[in-house]
């Protein structure tokens, strides 16, 4: 795979000073294609805690720990939504009768008050309670992927096990064609690693994402199931019951969610124990660490970089945001802060102190990470039973992708037989 090209620089606005700029590009950086988290170390040591990049267009980057956590706990300046909610109703109000609605993905895009509104439905459906009934089936697909490469010695690992795994239970969950999964997976990854950033253009992709679910969509609301589409037709928003097109919004959120995150993590965690035989050989030793290797593992390599939109100018830790620009939260940067943790590059297994927000932080915390935590730690237990000292291939390089969830591109392991 070649190295996307950079996005073209434009000029730094006046009211920047020099010292907070910094030249990155988030998708194409080449450093970061090649060793995507010894590029976040780089930043972490070289770069401002909040910096602004000339790249896609001209932004900030927030990439302390501090940075992180106070933006994303202040959403009256940090908004998940180039435009306020009331703007959006108006928008949706304008457009004729039968046009074509823009894709508003609920919840996250919400503020408070309007937030908790939307994602109300979802958080029993997402409750430790619910996510712990899937363990068996979690388990019983994981065996079965990692017994179907076992005796070949050697697997493309995220073809083979990071992404049927993941995806196979989201799609049960979520009421979606397993058969379809090839397709719903290509979808996901069109849309986040596409860098144009025109609102119709990403409505474009999102209306091919809910294509392909409209007709379960709409069986859903006539034949309902044990599932989570049709949980969602019996959800009320503001005393309105749901339309199609509050589920399409739906679908749309959870699905580029819920499809390419957890993918991504294992892809990570898979590296970085093919890179480390004596921790392969601790966890085969006693299963019960592997709960805090899979936190170190998410805290080392975190991988997502969600983007918020500032409703209003902000002198930001010292940085002079404005309103309308827009501030990537890094998440990768700030789970290496020093400050934060002690020798953050080292993977320390018995590390203690604060905890990591690799699934983020405030209001928008990741509503799937009691679901990725249990199919991170199944995994990571079934390799370490199932499989012998695995190892990367030293013929087939790492290659990483960029966008606002970061991973290799494919991981291929290697054993003896």
């Amino acid at each position: 795979m070649s190295t996307p090209a950079l996005s073209p620089a434009v000029p730094k606005p006046d009211h920047i000073p020099d010292q907070f700029v910094y030249d990155f590009d988030f998708f194409a950086d080449e450093a970061m294609t090649k060793n995507a988290h010894a590029r976040v170390l780089d930043i972490v040591k070289n770069a401002p805690p909040v910096f602004w990049t000339p790249r896609h267009g001209g932004h900030w980057v927030l990439a302390s720990h501090q940075a992180v956590f106070e933006a994303t706990r202040d959403y009256d300046h940090f908004s998940n939504s180039p435009m306020p909610y009331e703007a959006i109703q108006q928008v949706l109000e304008s457009l004729p009768e039968g046009a074509p609605k823009p894709f508003i993905p609920a919840p996250i895009t919400f503020d408070p008050p309007h937030h908790s509104v939307f994602r109300a439905p979802l958080n029993k459906a997402f409750s430790p309670k619910a996510m712990h009934q899937l363990k068996g089936k979690i388990r019983e697909l994981a065996v079965s992927l990692i017994d179907a490469v076992k005796e070949k010695g050697e697997c493309a690992f995220v073809d083979a096990i990071s992404e049927p795994l993941p995806v196979t239970v989201f799609l049960e969950m979520f009421g979606l064609p397993v058969e379809k999964q090839r397709l719903y997976r290509d979808l996901v990854k069109e849309h986040f690693t596409n860098t144009d950033r025109d609102q119709q253009a990403i409505t474009k992709r999102l209306r091919k994402v809910a294509d392909v679910m409209r007709d379960t969509i709409i069986e859903r609301r006539d034949n309902p199931q044990d599932d989570l589409l049709s949980l969602l037709w019996q959800a009320e928003f503001n005393g309105e019951k749901a339309t199609l097109y509050d589920l399409e919004n739906y679908a749309v959120m959870l699905f580029t969610a819920g499809l390419d995150t957890v993918v991504n993590g294992m892809a990570l965690g898979a590296i970085h124990l093919a890179e480390n035989p004596e921790l392969q050989a601790e966890l085969r030793a006693d299963p019960e660490k592997v709960p805090q290797a899979t936190e170190e593992i998410l805290r080392r390599y975190t991988f997502t970089i969600p983007p918020r939109f500032m409703a209003a100018d902000c002198d930001f830790l010292g940085a002079p945001l404005k309103k309308g620009d827009m501030a990537l939260m890094f998440l990768p940067a700030a789970d290496l802060d020093a400050t934060e943790y002690p020798e953050p590059e080292k993977f320390n297994l018995e590390r203690e102190g604060k905890a990591h927000i690799a699934f983020g932080t405030g209001i928008h915390r990741c509503l799937g990470s009691h679901l990725a935590r249990i199919e991170l730690n199944i995994l990571y237990e079934e390799m370490m039973a199932r499989l012998p000292e695995f190892r990367l291939d030293p013929d087939k390089p790492l290659v990483y992708h960029g966008g606002h969830v970061w991973g290799p591109e494919e991981v291929y392991l290697k054993w003896d037989v």
